[in-house]
């Protein structure tokens, strides 16, 4: 079957789906008072207003201020941009039209593979504030633990709000903590949710992979691995300018797998699951806003999704503990764990704007709250023996945030004029461990098992439950004030200054400040550069996570008990409290503009100190001395878990980054072939680590505490260089879009050179057709990755059990061509 007559199958069935579901809209953040209801992205999109005169509120407390007038890079990306792609899931989308940010698709890494980060200027994850509608998001409850990019990180999961419940996503590149507080080191990400009054729409995206697998050992073709998503919005007005927008999004996806053949067992086949995970997902958001009195507006948004997502573990090989559990021997295989994660989000904020006295205010109540509950599925706990269960709760982790925060501005007559704004904010945060059913973690009840299993390893085979020990519940408090000047100071030159103090309950006060300028040489050439200092709290996550889980070391696993920094096993091998870590961020850039071109250029530069990291998973070895293999070996039996190695977080790491982002845009409306908007975006990222933490444990000698593949997945970890090439094109109805992104090598570093792993250097290309009406059908086929392009494959002597097949550090996933087709109503 060719990939068009496919496509043609797709849309036929994606619009027999149509009839029976809803689809998307957009518009503004949350002014509280709705424009007039907008549509869809409709086909001639390409044709709209100029994006460089778009109004921006991230970066900036100035009303009225555009992107290209702005004193820091901002990108504005639309929701029609987001929408027209094979992905429906928003950090992917996000990704590929913002070439400073990735999104790598990890697999084999618990819980990360159902909550995946995204990174922007190849910084940490939670180096990156996010905010919905201007107010600060709460974090995923997951803590990133395992060997993937963003490893030891909890960061706040972008794929929680779904694309069409969003008018537009503002990117501010440039470091702003003093403006927004802690996480900002890297930038902002700012989700601005649809308004509307009126109108609605609904859709239904259908697609499968059609692609050629090949692995170290094996080709085979794959076609199908079948997602759909169905989404579905409405605007509702009341009263004069009141306005209720409704959205909500179905996915259900099927897992993808691109294991490598198991060599390991007979016949040799694939055993694994390596991919994307099974997902089941319902979202639904809210955004209302309405006047209360002629200066009093209220406005509120609210937002729920329940995800469930289930990935693989490494396969287990039939022995004598398998047989016992019940599990015949399939040829040397005995059954692959599922881990089942079920995470719950709630986002949600109410507030006031208004003006007092020729101030403009805004109060705010926000709370948001992440649980995952943990299961791991046709497993078994070898200690239990024939009397193992096969399906096991494991426990849940559960992140929530209160943020209560009053800003105020006023624009004063000083020079040409003077934007001020302050406020204050508080903030409470808890973190929560509850504990999973015995059978997940622990031995069964003294007398019920005897035999071979008496003596096995405890705990639920592919991820181990939480303990009683486990057990946590941990909460603090920050509050903190700010001061914002802007002044225009001429008609040619703008200058900023801001500031921050803040207070936490349980490591004090930090205080950080920023300075900007800009200056219009001429109306189409202007120059601007920030400089600032930043800082980021450690996360409740970082400080109190603990668990014992089966890691993946060098492609085995390795039972590793992950222990807070303070608790006595972290401290035994030098633990500290965590303290925040800190930046200072330098950039300078340009801006040129003429017509219907507009070309930004910045270059940065960020240097982080006392950068927290999850340290190496200590445990014995040939390489240390004796008597510090007794100490570790003790320090490990003493926890009575049947962990082999431990880790804990540590402050102390040091890293540079550098580069430089470019984008260039141009517009060309014509009368006879339509309007084309041509886009050519490229980022160049360089990562030093130029300190690592020196280990104040009582073992002598010490044993390392952050060694090569911690340091290379750092600097190596995301692409070097990312350009994104686009054309998009329209004539009445019709439109088509053609994309190609470039991304430059990743290491995923091993203990050893010999263990690297390389993506290479590739470039993805995408195409969709689109016909659409402002009010009416809405159709689109297209092809992700049209060349059907992965990253470099995993060699055999580095995939000894057959799973990777390849990198999970590849910025651009690695599941092959992905054929899709879109259909809908807007009405």
């Amino acid at each position: 079957m060719t990939i068009i007559s496919e496509l043609l199958l797709a849309a036929s069935s994606a619009a027999l789906a149509a009839q029976a579901a809803p689809a998307p809209a957009q518009q503004d953040q949350p002014p509280a008072v709705a424009e007039p209801a907008q549509a869809a992205p409709v086909a001639d999109a390409a044709a709209q207003p100029n994006e460089g005169d778009d109004i921006i509120v991230t970066g900036t407390r100035s009303a009225g201020r555009s992107r290209l007038d702005s004193v820091a890079p901002v990108d504005v990306l639309s929701g029609a941009s987001l929408q027209r792609q094979g992905t429906t899931e928003l950090a992917s989308a996000l990704a590929a039209i913002a070439p400073s940010i990735d999104f790598p698709r990890p697999s084999a890494t618990d819980g990360t593979d159902a909550i995946r980060p995204a990174t922007l200027r190849g910084l940490s994850p939670d180096q990156t504030l996010v905010l919905i509608n201007g107010i600060r998001a709460h974090a995923s409850s997951l803590v990133n633990t395992n060997g993937s990019v963003g490893r030891g990180s909890a960061a706040v999961d972008l794929n929680t709000v779904p694309t069409v419940a969003l008018d537009r996503i503002e990117v501010l590149r440039d470091g702003a903590s003093a403006q927004y507080g802690s996480d900002a080191i890297a930038g902002v990400i700012n989700l601005r949710l649809r308004e509307a009054r009126s109108g609605g729409g609904g859709s239904v995206t259908y697609g499968f992979y059609d692609t050629q697998v090949d692995t170290a050992n094996n080709r085979r073709e794959v076609k199908g691995e079948h997602a759909v998503t169905a989404t579905a919005w409405q605007g509702i007005g009341f009263g004069d300018d009141g306005f209720i927008t409704v959205s909500g999004e179905y996915t259900k996806r099927q897992p993808t797998n691109r294991a490598d053949i198991d060599t390991r067992v007979s016949p040799r086949r694939v055993t694994g699951r390596y991919g994307d995970p099974e997902v089941e997902q319902y979202t639904g958001f809210v955004n209302a806003g309405t006047s209360l009195t002629d200066n009093l507006k209220l406005y509120a948004f609210g937002g729920y999704q329940d995800r469930d997502s289930r990935s693989a573990a490494f396969p287990r090989l039939t022995s004598a503990a398998t047989t016992l559990a019940g599990y015949s021997n399939q040829g040397g295989f005995a059954f692959l764990p599922i881990i089942n994660t079920k995470s719950r989000d709630i986002n949600s904020a109410v507030g006031l704007r208004g003006t007092v006295s020729n101030f403009d205010i805004d109060l705010s109540l926000s709370y948001g709250r992440n649980k995952i509950d943990y299961r791991t599925l046709n497993s078994a706990n070898y200690a239990y023996g024939s009397t193992t269960p096969r399906n096991f709760y494991d426990g849940a982790t559960i992140y929530d945030q209160y943020v209560a925060g009053l800003d105020v501005t006023r624009k004063f007559d000083v020079f040409q004029s003077l934007n001020v704004a302050f406020g204050v904010e508080g903030r409470r945060e808890g973190y929560k461990i509850t504990p999973g059913e015995q059978a997940s973690y622990g031995y069964p009840a003294t007398g019920t098992v005897t035999g071979a299993a008496a003596n096995a390893t405890p705990g639920a085979q592919g991820f181990g439950g939480f303990s009683p020990l486990n057990e946590t519940k941990r909460s603090r408090r920050n509050g903190s004030a700010y001061l914002d000047l802007e002044a225009q100071v001429t008609d040619q030159f703008l200058v900023g200054l801001a500031g921050r103090f803040e207070d936490y309950s349980d490591f004090g006060s930090t205080a950080t400040g920023k300075a900007s300028a800009r200056y219009d040489i001429t109306p189409w050439f202007a120059l601007r550069g920030t400089a600032s200092t930043g800082f980021r709290a450690p996360s409740l996550q970082q400080q109190y996570f603990t668990q014992i889980a089966s890691v993946v070391t060098n492609g085995v696993p390795v039972l590793t008990g992950t222990y807070p920094s303070t608790s006595p096993v972290g401290t035994a091998l030098g633990g500290l409290p965590l303290e925040p870590e800190k930046s200072t961020n330098f950039s300078a850039g340009t801006v040129i503009r003429a017509g219907g071109f507009d070309l930004t250029i910045d270059a940065y530069r960020i240097h982080i100190r006392n950068q927290i990291g999850l340290s190496e998973n200590i445990t014995t070895s040939a390489a240390q001395s004796v008597a510090v293999n007794t100490a570790i070996a003790s320090l490990l039996a003493s926890t009575n878990t049947g962990a082999a190695a431990a880790r804990f977080f540590i402050n102390g790491l040091a890293s540079t980054t550098k580069g430089i982002d470019a984008v260039a845009h141009y517009r060309l409306a014509t009368d006879t072939v339509g309007a084309f908007d041509l886009t050519l975006a490229g980022n160049v990222n360089k990562v030093d680590v130029t300190r690592v933490p020196t280990s104040t444990a009582t073992l002598n000698p010490a044993p390392t505490l952050f060694a090569r593949s911690r340091i290379l997945t750092l600097e190596q970890g995301t692409p070097g260089e990312k350009v994104t090439g686009q054309i998009d094109w329209s004539l009445d109805q019709l439109g088509a879009l053609a994309r190609v992104t470039y991304y430059g090598d990743v290491n995923q570093p091993g203990t050893l050179v010999s263990g690297d792993v390389h993506t290479g250097k590739h470039a993805i290309t995408d195409f969709e057709l689109r016909y659409a009406t402002p009010k009416g059908a809405q159709i689109g086929l297209g092809v992700s990755n049209l060349f059907d392009v992965y990253p470099d494959r995993t060699i055999a002597a580095n995939n000894s059990t057959g799973v990777l097949g390849f990198p999970s550090y590849s910025p651009f996933g690695f599941n092959g061509r992905y054929l899709y087709a879109r259909a809908g109503l807007n009405w």
